[in-house]
C-alpha cells in the first residue's frame, strides 16, 4: 500500500462527513470527496506540514465544495426556471445542446480505461467503489482515472475554443 493510499484510507471518512454536514448531501459529499483526494494527490508535494493532514485535506474539500456550487449556480435545473418559453431561453437551450455535444464529442477521443470509467460514473452515476470492483481496481484508482478523464475533456473543449 502506498503512503497516499494510507492518507486516503484515514482521512476519508473525516473529509466525507465534513462535506456531507456542509451539503446536506450524500452524493455530493462522495462527489467532493473523492475531488478532494484527486487534487491533493496532485499536490501532496507541495503539503509543507504547516498544519494537520487532515486540516489540509478540509481546506481542500472546502474549496472544491464552494468551486461545486458556483457551478451549481450556472448550471441550474432547466425544471426550476419559472421564465416563459421566449426567442432568448430558446436560444439558450441551442448553446446547452451544442455545449452537450461538444462534450460527448471529446468524451468519445478519450482512451480506455478513462473513456468508460467516465461514463460509468456519470451516466450510471455508479460509485468509485463499484467502479472499481468493475475494473479489478482500486476505489482510488477509480476516483483519480475518473478525474483524468474529466480534466482531459475539458482540456479538449478549451483546445477547440482556442481554434
Amino acid at each position: 500500500m502506498t503512503q497516499f493510499e494510507q492518507v486516503y484510507r484515514e482521512y476519508f471518512s473525516d473529509v466525507y462527513a465534513y462535506i456531507l454536514r456542509l451539503s446536506g448531501s450524500a452524493d455530493v459529499a462522495e462527489e467532493i470527496t473523492s475531488e478532494t483526494f484527486f487534487k491533493a494527490l496532485d499536490a501532496i508535494d507541495g503539503f509543507r506540514g504547516d498544519c494537520e493532514i487532515r486540516v489540509w485535506l478540509c481546506r481542500i474539500a472546502k474549496n472544491c465544495y464552494f468551486s461545486h456550487l458556483k457551478r451549481s449556480k450556472r448550471f441550474s435545473p432547466l425544471e426550476a426556471e419559472a421564465e416563459p418559453v421566449s426567442a432568448a431561453s430558446v436560444e439558450g437551450l441551442l448553446v446547452e445542446n451544442s455545449e452537450a455535444e461538444r462534450v460527448r464529442s471529446a468524451l468519445h477521443l478519450l482512451p480506455e480505461p478513462y473513456k468508460e470509467v467516465f461514463m460509468w460514473r456519470v451516466f450510471a452515476q455508479m460509485s468509485f467503489r463499484r467502479i472499481g470492483e468493475i475494473f479489478g481496481k482500486s476505489e482510488n484508482w477509480a476516483c483519480i482515472t475518473y478525474h483524468r478523464a474529466r480534466k482531459m475533456i475539458i482540456a479538449k473543449m478549451e483546445d477547440d475554443n482556442d481554434e
